[in-house]
């Protein structure tokens, strides 16, 4: 049944290149005394490895591209789930996988023991279907046997080229020989639907930081003129002696300068850990599924950097303008009386 669902998407259109099916449940492994739970995968391993050449690798061990034995693949983060070298196994070892089986009554769990035959070097990201670091593989043709099913639950299609034509021409040939009875979701929908997203979140954000500088300007300027309050006599004296205007102004501008630095290397550093610890809550698997596991890595370019200062400097500035302009407007003789 599975080989006749690939054969006539195959037959479809010259636009495909080939297609591959996919059976997919969780279930877990027993590792001596700790249960993981996975993702399972029956795939059929050559043609995994043709369609994802550069993921579906090997980091130790090997892949069978023939596999029908009972040969087991994982990804590197069934094997080291913390990712600091603790290795639960090798390639080589014995492994046992477990489902629960719901579809019989009363509810068993099915075992499958084999070896494992290569840990995938770290993917990283996620995939509809993909290859993933917290995946677990199995010969199809024993995920059938394993499952009790001659269904598939996904099937990969790889197309001749990426246009959108090309995509939305197939994912219509498909539709319509399956009479509507199944989902086709293109690589570049998702992309575009993550984009949208994280545009979305990006405006978002930049809201939050506008509203931040705005508050941050507005404090600025208050203490700026508080601090011009507390030296008007002091002003008063300097243009007395002949100090310009332009000379306050500078002096002022300077001040606001100063404190622009300040909050900037304050608001960097404190940004920067803030990115790390976001980055381990959302590397250590808690927001990963049966794709693969989001893999944060927080940036400090050059280019982030020169405008974290920039902006710090430019907002401190802008808001100095004003309690700059007062000051060195104040008249010597109205200084000189204010208590």
């Amino acid at each position: 049944m599975i080989l006749l669902y690939t054969s006539e998407i195959d037959a479809l259109s010259p636009d495909i290149r080939s297609s591959l099916a996919v059976i997919q449940r969780t279930g877990y492994i027993d590792t001596g005394s700790l249960n993981r739970t996975v993702t399972i995968y029956g795939v059929d391993f050559g043609q995994y490895a043709a369609q994802y050449p550069t993921t579906f690798v090997a980091a130790s061990g090997s892949i069978p591209l023939n596999a029908t034995g009972s040969e087991i693949v994982v990804g590197t983060r069934v094997n080291d789930p913390g990712q600091n070298g603790t290795l639960l196994f090798n390639a080589g070892d014995s492994l046992g996988i477990a489902w629960t089986n719901a579809t019989t009554l009363p509810v068993r769990n099915e075992t499958y023991s084999g070896q494992v035959s290569a840990v995938l070097q770290k993917i990283g990201g996620f995939g509809f279907g993909g290859p993933s670091d917290s995946g677990v593989y199995i010969p199809i043709s024993q995920a059938e046997s394993f499952f009790g099913t001659d269904q598939c639950d996904m099937i990969l299609v790889h197309l001749t080229n990426s246009n959108n034509a090309t995509i939305t021409n197939v994912s219509k040939l498909i539709t319509d020989h399956f009479d509507n009875q199944v989902s086709v979701i293109s690589s570049t929908a998702v992309l575009s639907l993550l984009s949208t997203i994280f545009n979305t979140v990006q405006l978002f954000l930049v809201g939050i930081a506008a509203i931040s500088l705005l508050v941050a300007g507005i404090g600025i300027m208050n203490i700026m003129i508080v601090s011009l309050i507390e030296r008007t006599r002091e002003i008063g004296i300097l243009k007395a002696l002949g100090m310009k205007s332009r000379t306050v102004l500078t002096i002022f501008l300077g001040e606001s300068v100063i404190i622009g630095l300040i909050g900037a290397v304050i608001g960097i550093v404190l940004g920067w850990s803030l990115a790390n610890i976001v980055a381990r809550v959302l590397g250590s698997g808690a927001f990963g599924g049966g794709g693969g596991v989001f893999t944060v890595t927080p940036l400090l370019t050059p280019l982030v950097l020169v405008g974290a200062f920039a902006f710090g400097v430019g907002v401190s500035v802008i808001f100095a303008l004003y309690p700059a302009w007062r000051a060195s407007k104040l008249k010597p003789v109205e200084a000189l009386r204010y208590e």
